[in-house]
């Protein structure tokens, strides 16, 4: 049975031909068979494994003909096979080629991955489903000799049904990875992050019941107290066996236990009025488990229930106003120097921000790995997560449209329980023109569909007053359509000297909360200079020195997150001895040294905190408590 939601996402990746189902958010929350280890692996530049001499794919007819997906056995010494990976080098999963391997650093192209395993024990009528992470930025996908299918899209997860398919022992699982970049790719071309690739998340086999939870969303709804919205999807197999008649949401903690009826679509959806519900905050970051269960299906996980929307030009958190003290981040761990994407890493960065002073990070410039709004949610971190909609996209392709569309759905399907994610960005740094208004406004109106409970917004850019030079404005008509007016501004760097900030005026033409979603500038740390001395970390400094009370000046500021906490490769960044394939724009090295301008952002935002404590004292609000450990 294939829920609306599910018709929706099947029908927005279709175009694409994408194969691999929609992910399933609720397979996250279940135990899992992991294939994550040592991968062995094969290289091909020319893609030899994929196409024939005449360049056509082995798959063209629908029936693997050939290719390394076939991975076939060396057991005929007379025999012409021209892969091995039985005797091929192996890296780990998850993670990048380019950081394991120096002849890969700076390849792009295909790459082969197989993995041998045997298969979990299931019991009769129970699914089997093979769960990627992500993987960059096109993978096909081969078990036990055949096609499973192939998904696009570099940070966002997917599935394939493999019930049936699988042997008791020595199964063979093949993944072909390829990570070129396409004019009418999501990112295009031109990017400021590396482009890392692999199957860069885990990989998993994770069982269920014939009829199981495939998603659920539970929200609290703006404007009507602490009643809670609960909207569940149920999948029964085609021809098998049938779908309950309710399913069940337990809050055990809430003293909640709500019996929802299915339709014959597999929803089912209620309302409940939570009665002694501690609302999350980033001071109480407070986590209830939740039960959902659907006849021999159970789902379990810890959330927390907030409300966030603005009202003028304020923004509010559970109904009082907030200012989001960020800072952006790329999903990059420094001192191993690739892809990030496991819980160690999410602490340590997160760790980094909130050492800063952060109440708010954003997650820059495409869907981060799971783990980092699940830790968010227990350190009480707000989030901005964005897809890859980067400078300049094929407006007025439909296939373009239609993968931004799929990427987006995949990350809001997958991360809208977490009560850490207030804002979903559609897109950075996007030149006008009316067919990126059409593009991004399509984004918008999905964004609404999928999540109505959150904002949406997007990182926009400023504009110059020609008759004034001292003037900056900002007047995208793609504010009108979102919930913050965000933009980046980098006065002092790529605009004029650090002093630049002393003059420089502005002019929002909106009366929207602004969020300042990148300034800043780079230095490299450890150099020192006087503060007219560019990379030298006095210049830095002074940016953020001037920047501050720049942006202060700005009547509907509401927050910011300047660009970055840490350096962050770049091949756009050759600079040598100062760059070296880095973007220096980091509060924190490469190395963990804190440069100069992170105490003057981290003293700015402790002053910003007091400030709400004393504002909150004064209006007789009390004043949360902040906890010492997360809430659980």
């Amino acid at each position: 049975m294939i829920t609306p939601l599910r018709l929706c996402l099947v029908f927005l990746v279709s175009s694409l031909s994408v194969w691999a189902d929609t992910a399933i958010s609720s397979l996250l929350s279940r135990p899992t068979t992991s294939l994550d280890g040592l991968w062995s692996i094969v290289v091909d530049p020319y893609d030899n494994g994929f196409y024939n001499y005449r360049y056509t794919p082995f798959d063209a007819t629908g029936k693997l003909t050939g290719g390394y997906g076939q991975d076939l056995p060396h057991d005929n010494k007379s025999g012409l096979i021209e892969y091995n990976f039985d005797t091929a080098p192996k890296i780990q999963v998850p993670g990048d080629w380019n950081s394991q391997d120096e002849k890969l650093y700076l390849y792009e192209g295909s790459v082969w991955y197989r993995r041998t395993f045997d298969a979990p024990a299931v019991a009769d009528g129970e699914r089997v489903f093979l769960h990627f992470g992500a993987a960059n930025y096109r993978a096909d996908v081969y078990l036990n000799g055949a096609k499973l299918g192939m998904h696009i899209g570099g940070f966002t997860p997917f599935d394939f049904e493999v019930t049936g398919k699988l042997q008791p022992t020595g199964n063979s699982l093949v993944v072909r990875v390829n990570n070129n970049r396409h004019l009418e790719a999501v990112p295009t071309v031109n990017t400021d992050w590396w482009n890392y690739g692999g199957i860069t998340r885990s990989v998993q086999l994770v069982t269920v019941p014939a009829v199981f939870v495939r998603d659920y969303a539970l929200a609290l709804a703006r404007g009507e107290g602490d009643v809670l919205r609960m909207a569940v999807d149920v999948e029964a197999p085609e021809g098998g066996a049938a779908l309950p008649e309710t399913v069940t949401v337990a809050i055990p903690e809430l003293g909640v236990r709500e019996n929802l009826t299915v339709d014959a679509d597999g929803h089912a959806k209620g309302e409940v009025t939570l009665r002694r519900l501690v609302r999350w905050t980033p001071e109480i970051p407070r986590l209830y488990e939740v039960r959902i269960e659907a006849g021999d299906d159970v789902v379990t996980e810890r959330m927390g229930f907030r409300t966030i929307e603005t009202a003028g030009t304020d923004i509010l958190l559970n109904g009082e106003s907030v200012f989001f003290r960020g800072i952006c981040m790329h999903e990059e761990n420094p001192f191993r120097g690739g892809r990030a994407w496991s819980e160690d890493d999410a602490r340590l960065m997160l760790g980094w921000a909130k050492e800063l002073g952060c109440n708010f990070v954003r997650l820059a410039h495409y869907p981060h790995n799971v783990n980092m709004a699940r830790i968010a949610d227990e350190m009480g971190l707000m989030l901005w997560e964005e897809i890859p909609v980067y400078w300049t996209i094929q407006w007025e392709n439909p296939d373009t449209l239609a993968n931004a569309r799929a990427q987006l759905a995949d990350l809001i399907v997958r991360d809208r329980n977490r009560a850490s994610v207030m804002v979903w960005s559609v897109a950075n740094e996007t030149p006008l023109s009316e067919p990126r208004m059409q593009f991004l406004g399509t984004l918008v109106k999905d964004a609404r569909a999928l999540d109505p409970t959150r904002l949406v917004s997007a990182a926009m850019e400023v504009h110059r007053d020609p008759e004034h030079p001292e003037m900056r404005i900002v007047n995208d008509p793609f504010g009108e359509l979102t919930d913050l007016v965000s933009f980046n501004q980098y006065v002092g760097w790529y605009d004029g000297l650090p002093e630049n900030c002393d003059r420089v005026k502005w002019r929002v033409d909106y009366q929207k909360p602004v969020f300042i979603s990148e300034w800043g500038g780079g230095a490299k740390a450890g150099y020192h200079a006087d503060a007219l001395t560019r990379w030298s970390e006095e210049f830095q400094a002074d940016i953020y020195r001037r920047g501050i009370p720049m942006l202060e000046s700005i009547p509907q500021l509401r927050g910011m997150s300047p660009w970055i906490l840490v350096d962050f490769r770049s091949p756009r960044r050759p600079l040598a001895d100062i760059q070296d394939g880095w973007n220096r724009k980091g509060l924190i090295s490469d190395r963990g040294e804190r440069k100069q301008a992170f105490a003057i952002l981290q003293a700015y935002y402790q002053r910003k905190a007091q400030a709400e404590i004393d504002a909150q004292a004064g209006s007789g609000v009390k004043a949360p408590a902040t906890a010492t450990t997360p809430q659980k």
